[in-house]
């Protein structure tokens, strides 16, 4: 009888899964002034770049060794390379903090949340789109600056192989390629700064709340991994394996660093999303 009568309060034609389309919230975050803000920033990086090597000249080594820094005049791949290196430890990490933070954190602060609730969106639902095109812009965000950081570095010191600081060069189909992975890394490595925000977004009424949570707790996890005294302990922060990307751009690539650091960010994600889903299905929403 129960049944019956949960069937006949559902309205006719009502679909849970229908709610909220994927494409409607898209266009509603890409909109969004830091959405483009965020993009403007990352697309502008490799010309701040290029204008500080044409003003200082070419990279110095340091103490007699040769780095990524140092070849990063080579090509347009090399200059790819030195954007991602440059960005990875910090700046990466803000868009993926602000599109996974801002989440609901934002419809909270605007009081539009329960609204949405009362369309009726299924909070699953809301969830899950939101989280979908958050880690969707956080993708694109980090396609982005590589995409145009080739074609600046390219214009200005030509296309050619990939040079490597130890000695070496990637074709460049097989540097292409390897970027790719890299970027691929540097995004499943973000995935519990991802975790992070959207848990706390889901805690708080307030986005720069969440979005300064993720970003802090971050950074601590940076300082910690720096302390050499928590010797193997540091293998299970995030914040430890952040550069083993670096293992993809050698003549023979080492992927054992990359796969810890890809299951160690993954886990904890994974903890965070399901913590964020379960919380949120509970709350009282009433704002």
């Amino acid at each position: 009888m129960s049944t019956v009568t949960e069937k006949a309060a559902v309205a006719s034609g009502y679909r849970a899964g229908r709610t909220l389309p994927l494409r409607v919230e898209l266009v509603r975050q890409f909109k969004r002034r830091r959405t483009l803000v965020m993009g403007g920033i990352l697309a502008v990086l490799p010309f701040v770049l290029l204008i500080a090597f044409a003003v200082g000249g070419q990279p110095g080594r340091e103490n007699g060794r040769v780095t990524l820094l140092d070849t990063a005049t080579a090509s347009g791949a090399n200059f790819a390379a030195v954007n991602l290196f440059v960005s990875a430890g910090f700046l990466l990490v803000i868009p993926v903090a602000l599109f996974c933070g801002d989440t609901v954190a934002s419809e909270a602060s605007w009081s539009s949340l329960r609204y949405l609730l009362a369309a009726p969106v299924p909070r699953a639902r809301l969830l899950w789109s939101k989280l979908v095109v958050a880690l969707g812009l956080s993708l694109a965000a980090m396609i982005l600056l590589p995409l145009v950081a080739l074609a600046v570095g390219t214009a200005a010191y030509g296309w050619g192989p990939l040079q490597i600081p130890t000695g070496g060069a990637l074709d460049t189909g097989t540097a292409a390629q390897r970027l790719a992975v890299v970027v691929a890394y540097l995004f499943l490595s973000q995935l519990v700064t991802a975790g992070l925000a959207f848990w706390l977004s889901t805690k708080t009424d307030a986005p720069l709340g969440a979005v300064g949570g993720a970003v802090g707790l971050t950074i601590v996890g940076n300082v910690l991994d720096a302390v050499t005294a928590l010797g193997h302990w540091r293998d299970f922060l995030p914040a430890h394996w952040q550069f083993a990307w670096a293992d993809a751009v050698q003549p023979h690539p080492e992927w054992s660093g990359m796969i810890q650091g890809t299951a160690v960010s993954v886990t904890y994600a994974l903890v965070l999303f399901a913590l964020a889903f379960r919380g949120f299905a509970r709350k009282d929403v009433v704002s």
